[in-house]
């Protein structure tokens, strides 16, 4: 089985949440198996390295699990952008419209430097909404999207299209 394969197999999926019509893809238990979470850690890291990003940026939640591992490994910047009312210090914010609803996101005004390459990161890109923001916040504060890397990519929503205004570089490792 590939990791695709392996991946798929570990992903649950949970009928109507948060909200009617909605099959939302869990990863939880993908995270039970650490020898999967490792060979995940190497592909990110495999597609990661060759786009030189300065730092990486994960959104709020599910982004930071592998976010870290993969900054960690780079030696690069870990940034959280998170939910509105989360972050300790003065902050950027930008909101936007999702799936199903809207959202606010945030990160700390000295989170990147002018000129920085920043890589985004999530578990998964659906309408594009959340990374679409975490791009707007990057841009507020003089860097630059140097790509995007997901998990998991919902291709029937088109968020792909909608983030590569950003950048083109757009690297999901299970679609549906």
């Amino acid at each position: 089985m590939n990791l695709t394969e392996k991946i798929k197999a570990k992903i649950r999926e949970v009928k109507d949440f948060p909200k009617d019509g909605i099959q939302f893809k869990d990863i939880t238990p993908l995270l039970k198996d650490p020898v999967l979470c490792a060979d995940i850690t190497d592909e990110l890291m495999h597609q990661t390295i060759k786009l030189k990003p300065d730092a990486i940026a994960c959104l709020e939640s599910r982004g930071f699990w592998f976010g870290m591992l993969i900054a960690q490994r780079l030696q690069i910047p870990f940034i959280p952008i998170r939910k509105l009312g989360k972050l300790p210090y003065e902050t950027d914010k930008y909101s936007y419209s999702l799936e199903y609803g809207t959202a606010t996101m945030e990160v700390h005004t000295d989170a990147f430097k002018k000129g920085q390459r920043i890589l985004i990161h999530d578990d998964l890109l659906a309408t594009g909404g959340t990374a679409s923001a975490a791009a707007e916040l990057i841009k507020m504060q003089g860097a630059s999207v140097c790509g995007f890397i997901f998990l998991i990519e919902l291709s029937f929503l088109n968020g792909k299209e909608n983030i590569k205004k950003y950048c083109p570089d757009v690297v999901s490792l299970v679609g549906y």
